[in-house]
């Protein structure tokens, strides 16, 4: 074991969507801040592919399927995974997990710095109180230990920031926030949401999607130019992601020390104070122990990961782990429900084409359980979705030779629309991970198990999501409407959370109204871990500012001698 001679007051664990924003929020307020990422560091210059074109690509974009099957089988499943972001995704050899027979769950995982955000869908949509207050009216789980009014500010803060472009709707369950202009639908998507507008009477409405990716400059990054493929990077830092924005912010202030290739074992704990002291790291590639230390730790390496962490730092104070004195820690895992909507065809508007590849769908905010209740649910859902003409790709299998099937391959097809559901999952205990008896990853480090399936509530929620999808479409003059449930597997979302919940009682929940752990005050956990419901909307923004809340928190109890 080498112990790190320098000192530092702050420890972030992660370089991600929180990670990075714990870093920048933390430098900023003066703190000497070490961030530890697993993976390997990012040149965006060498890294960043979405201006290549596949033909330019080893294997014109499909990938090399036969290393793919062998090392990344789970994370191909991603949908922004392809041979340009391949690179982004972990190895599933060197990073093993297992679930139950008959019980898979999707856990996809990127080990670089910057995180998932570099992949990540970047929309963002604020909570309210419809969502932080729904546990205690239904009598689930435990109540959130905050309201809107708590967290409103930071969600500004946030948005100002990173840069949103979204219309404001004046909804009270979908807050508005400093949106730069939004990017504008295309004729079909006007279409319907007029037609969604006049025929729900506003019960039901549909809007552009609130993203991260600028329209107009910020802070040195570019407005979107729409080529398209997000996930490969962006070299114009047009959409938010650590290595485009919140790295950057802090590393200006010459207060933070980033160690790549540092992969956590587990959390020190002082025995005579009861706080975390450090951390244990094994260095990815001489496979060197390291201990570093600092007043005050931020865990943000993703809310599975960050309950491995947790669960693997046993000590004789802590048999079951750090921060688990309540037994919460892996338990409540929840995602979204998915792959459930409806699709249709609308004729006319053939003198009209989509030019660019816009990186954002329309939102149709939830509306279930809103103002009236459900009779076979609890909570709600939204949609996201989009319209276009298919082209070239839609006729490749069409018999022809020649000119005329060149011509025909230049003709777009018919325009159609696709509404596809995100619904709540409800937090149980029993779905949950656990420290493996017996596997190791690559470096020797325990594994975990993981067990999570949808409950009876999720599965009404998909039934519904393809009724209400195609009522729409219906409504708006669609065609062949075709509306569609599909089998999903628990992680497909890629919004897994939950595993350290907030809470206000320490017997039933990790950490308190501040991402404060209740065992150990020096430790906070603000990645999707601290989440006590998931609500339906993507959650990385909630994510973002409840970490600056957090950071704010800590900076000023340090100052007062409490930590």
């Amino acid at each position: 074991m080498q112990a790190d001679a320098r000192d530092y007051d702050a420890i972030v664990i992660g370089s991600g969507m929180t990670g990075g924003y714990a870093a920048k929020e933390l430098t900023e307020l003066g703190l000497r801040t070490l961030v530890l990422e697993a993976g390997r560091p990012i040149v965006p210059a060498e890294d960043y592919s979405e201006h290549r074109p596949v033909w330019e690509m080893p294997f014109r974009g499909r990938g090399d399927r036969q290393y793919v099957i062998k090392r990344q089988a789970m994370q191909r499943s991603s949908v922004s995974f392809d041979e340009g972001s391949h690179q982004f995704w972990t190895d599933d050899i060197d990073n093993p997990y297992t679930t139950p027979e008959g019980k898979p769950f999707q856990w996809f995982r990127a080990r670089q710095v910057g995180g998932k955000s570099i992949i990540w869908g970047r929309q963002v949509y604020r909570w309210s109180d419809l969502d932080f207050e729904a546990n205690a009216h239904e009598g689930i789980a435990v109540d959130w230990p905050i309201r809107y009014r708590d967290i409103g500010p930071w969600y500004d803060r946030v948005e100002s920031f990173i840069g949103v472009s979204g219309k404001r709707e004046r909804l009270a369950h979908l807050p508005d926030g400093p949106f730069q202009p939004p990017m504008p639908m295309n004729c079909v998507e006007t279409h319907v949401a007029d037609r969604i507008r006049s025929s729900f009477r506003g019960e039901r409405l549909m809007t552009m999607g609130r993203v991260a990716v600028l329209t107009a400059p910020l802070n040195g990054r570019s407005a979107c130019h729409y080529c398209g493929p997000c996930q490969r990077g962006c070299i114009t830092r047009s959409y938010f992601s650590a290595v485009n924005a919140t790295l950057p912010a802090a590393e200006a202030t010459g207060r933070m020390t980033l160690r790549p290739f540092s992969i956590v074992r587990h959390l020190t704990v002082d025995p005579s104070s009861g706080k975390v002291s450090g951390v244990h790291v094994i260095d990815a590639r001489t496979r060197v122990s390291h201990e570093f230390r600092a007043r005050v730790v931020f865990l943000c390496a993703s809310a599975i990961e960050s309950a491995r962490i947790l669960l693997n730092s046993r000590t004789a104070q802590h048999p079951e782990g750090v921060a688990n004195s309540s037994g919460q820690v892996g338990r409540n895992i929840m995602d979204h429900i998915k792959n459930a909507g409806a699709n249709g065809r609308f004729d006319g508007w053939t003198d009209r084409r989509v030019v660019g590849d816009r990186p954002n769908g329309i939102y149709v905010p939830r509306f279930r359980n809103v103002s009236s209740r459900h009779a076979d649910f609890v909570r709600g859902y939204a949609f996201q979705g989009s319209a276009s003409r298919p082209g070239w790709q839609s006729r490749i299998q069409e018999p022809g030779i020649g000119v005329a099937l060149k011509q025909k391959l230049t003709e777009l097809g018919p325009w159609t629309m696709n509404l596809n559901g995100y619904g709540e999952m409800l937090p149980r205990e029993e779905n949950r991970c656990t420290v493996h008896p017996t596997m190791v990853d690559a470096w020797g480090i325990p594994v975990l198990h993981i067990e999570c399936s949808w409950g009876a509530n999720e599965l009404a929620i998909q039934k519904d999501m393809a009724v209400t999808a195609a009522e729409m479409l219906e409504a708006a003059g669609a065609k062949q409407v075709q509306p569609h449930t599909n089998a999903t597997t628990p992680g497909g979302a890629n919004h897994e959370m939950g595993t350290a919940r907030m809470g206000r009682d320490r017997r039933t929940s990790v950490l308190n109204g501040w991402n404060q752990a209740w065992d150990a005050p020096n430790l906070f956990v603000t990645d999707g871990a601290c989440m006590t419901s998931s609500a339906n909307q993507n959650p990385s923004l909630t994510y973002m500012a409840l970490t600056a809340r957090a950071c704010h928190y800590a900076v000023e109890q340090l100052k007062r001698g409490n930590l």
